[in-house]
């Protein structure tokens, strides 16, 4: 297939109508007609040779054949233009919008509190935060990158590492009043253990502790699991059972005292958080600047 402009520009119109969702958000983002929208569609889909979208009278949605070929253009497209800035010899400006799935724990305890700094130093982005407790597709949903703990199975996103958070074994003070202290991980054998559910496995997480390289993996009883941090957190503090949670989101119940941390010669468990985007090649400005936020954060 030889390259001209038009399928360039249909490929442009394309990504208009699966970030707005319809054709008529796409001609108001791109000042056209919806009908010359549709014909720019109908050009682009005659060809490449397979019908891209599926349209309806309330949506309109990519196929399984557009999808695969959006997410194979869409990286190319956001790197020809940060490739026009970078050749114009202009610094990369972070502008427009920027979609991220990210997930609940980082944005509630860490993220949220310092975004004014990083919208202060960026007043021309705006910024839409998806809390999720899975990653999806990024390029079929439209996000620009996810900021996920556990590195990703998929092979079709760059990751990138932010930070490590320590693992931290805990029960609140009237739970160990009642059933006493585990010195030993072991010991846990005769406690009640509130476990969290792994999103995506749908399973319960396994229990580790390490310790200057020893590996010891646990299947401790417990009757409750649960799905959502804060309730998570609520139970264990009211006294229903030990719970493994992160260093970076308990510190505060920590230092109320809400919560005491156990087995402090088994704290070696590392949990990375990482950011995800869909790929290697010049990744956006706005992009990388919110990844050099993060890692700030981290540090």
């Amino acid at each position: 297939m030889s390259f001209d402009g038009r399928l360039l520009s249909g490929i442009g119109v394309l990504a208009a109508v699966v970030e707005g969702g319809s054709f008529v958000r796409a001609a108001d983002a791109l000042g056209l007609s919806a009908s010359g929208v549709s014909r720019a569609i109908a050009r682009l889909e005659s060809r490449v040779g397979v019908r891209l979208l599926d349209r309806t009278t309330r949506s309109v949605g990519l196929t399984d054949e557009g999808r695969r070929f959006f997410e194979q253009v869409s990286p190319l497209m956001a790197g020809i233009e940060e490739a026009a800035i970078l050749a114009s010899g202009a610094k990369a400006v972070v502008r427009g919008r920027l979609r991220v799935n990210v997930d609940p724990m980082f944005s509630r305890t860490t993220l949220i509190a310092r975004l004014p700094e990083f919208l202060d130093q960026h007043p021309e982005l705006s910024l839409e935060l998806i809390t999720s407790d899975s990653i999806g597709d990024l390029v079929a949903d439209g996000f620009d990158l996810a900021v996920r703990f556990t590195e990703p199975d998929s092979g079709t996103a760059v990751a990138r590492k932010l930070l490590d958070s320590l693992v931290l074994t805990v029960a609140s003070p009237a739970y160990l009043a009642r059933h006493g202290t585990p010195h030993h991980p072991w010991d846990l054998s005769g406690h009640q253990c509130l476990h969290f559910r792994n999103p995506a496995t749908g399973r319960p997480f396994e229990w580790e502790f390490h310790r200057e390289g020893e590996v010891l993996r646990l299947d401790p009883g417990g009757r409750l699991l649960l799905s959502d941090p804060d309730s998570h957190y609520a139970a264990c503090i009211a006294g229903l059972g030990v719970a493994q949670v992160l260093a970076m989101s308990a510190q505060s119940y920590l230092d109320s005292g809400a919560l005491v941390a156990l087995f402090p010669d088994w704290r070696g468990e590392l949990y990375p958080l990482y950011a995800l985007y869909p790929s290697r090649h010049l990744p956006p400005a706005k992009v990388r600047a919110f990844v050099d936020f993060c890692l700030k954060l981290a540090g």
